[in-house]
């Protein structure tokens, strides 16, 4: 099989589902083709592409109180599937794949937030806290959490979570289940107001 995809683990929302249903949080945690063994007290609902990783998504934040998007779900797929093996044809030099855009799966979530909690990711390069800036207003979170390429697949991570009231917390050299703990906090903080 031949795929497009990103070298993303699966850790970090693995480490803020188990850190949430350690506080006593009910937490279902929609998971993407990962493996990782699914933390202690969380239901988990596995899902295979971006439109079903919505679906799932809109149905469990009707009963939830808060929503980490920490999924690195790929904002382009296929525009069709090929059943079976794409063939080369006789002198062909180049292939064209087309691509169409995936739901924007946090902001169509934050558009129903209400008073709840909705804490997206952005995985930048180069000067990434101005566009995760951008990206925290235009899609409508509470917070973004700014990392690099180094976060993809790495247990360690360093991270800027920006508020939209303005406020930048930095959590340098951060194993995911400190960071996690700081946003599990985060967001008790901001439910209890």
């Amino acid at each position: 099989m031949r795929y497009l995809t990103n070298e993303s683990s699966g850790r970090m929302g693995f480490a803020i589902a188990a850190r949430a249903a350690r506080i006593g949080c009910e937490v279902t945690l929609i998971a993407g083709p990962v493996g990782l063994a699914t933390p202690r007290g969380v239901r988990r609902v596995d899902v295979v592409g971006a439109r079903e990783m919505l679906a799932a998504t809109l149905r469990a934040f009707r009963r939830a109180d808060a929503l980490f998007m920490a999924a690195a779900v790929a904002d382009w797929r296929p525009m069709r599937r090929i059943p079976g093996k794409w063939r080369k044809r006789e002198g062909e030099r180049r292939a064209t794949l087309d691509l169409v855009r995936n739901p924007d799966i946090l902001a169509l979530a934050a558009r129903s937030k209400g008073r709840r909690l909705v804490v997206g990711f952005a995985l930048e390069t180069g000067d990434g806290l101005e566009r995760a800036r951008r990206k925290l207003k235009r899609k409508g979170a509470d917070f973004i959490v700014l990392n690099d390429a180094s976060a993809l697949n790495a247990s360690r991570s360093v991270v800027s979570i920006l508020g939209s009231d303005g406020t930048c917390i930095r959590l340098n050299e951060r194993s995911k289940s400190s960071i996690a703990r700081s946003l599990v906090a985060l967001v008790a903080r901001g439910r209890r107001r």
